[in-house]
């Protein structure tokens, strides 16, 4: 059992997402007061009627997964990798994430699993004999994708199956996904 590892923060790569021909796109809502990050491919909550999008699994609204224009303006951050809505770097200190909702059978390649990351560190994403082909991952307590131990329950937010342990285009680990309910 080795551990797989991310280096920065987490990207995704749209193999087939039904929301960029749908419309099904929200970038409305404020992200909750509590949370400081958000990277691509996390999965928050659109919770329209209190206002904001949230990672709490308690909160109302259907799992949209963040999917956000990656806007790099140091020079020393060209890559998808050192990308991700920082509190400390908007206005106010409020962030406003694009998100959008997946359909059964939407295809994606990400890296975003189980944990947030940081720039330019390494971050353990799992290991080698849990992300498998066939295995079942869902939204985490803090809306990172990540392996479900047993059967998969769609009353706990969407369900991906692992179809591909693949690679991003900067080489790092990744895995390709589908949803399945």
């Amino acid at each position: 059992m080795a551990d797989v590892k991310r280096n920065g923060f987490g990207q995704v790569e749209p193999n087939h997402l039904s929301a960029q021909n749908t419309g099904q796109i929200y970038a409305q809502l404020p992200a909750a007061a509590s949370i400081t990050q958000l990277e691509n491919g996390q999965f928050v909550k659109y919770n329209y009627a209190a206002g904001q999008v949230d990672v709490d699994a308690t909160a109302e609204g259907e799992y949209m997964m963040v999917f956000n224009e990656v806007h790099t303006y140091d020079e020393r951050d060209r890559y998808y990798k050192d990308f991700a809505m920082l509190k400390s770097e908007y206005n106010y200190g409020i962030i406003t994430p694009r998100v959008i909702k997946t359909n059964i059978g939407d295809i994606f390649t990400t890296n975003t699993l189980k944990a947030a990351g940081t720039k330019r560190t390494d971050v353990v994403i799992g290991d080698d004999t849990a992300l498998v082909v066939g295995a079942d991952l869902q939204p985490n307590a803090q809306g990172f994708l990540d392996v479900v131990s047993g059967t998969a329950d769609p009353a706990n937010g969407p369900v991906f199956k692992i179809v591909k342990v693949y690679t991003l285009a900067d080489g790092q680990f990744a895995v390709k996904v589908q949803r399945v309910a």
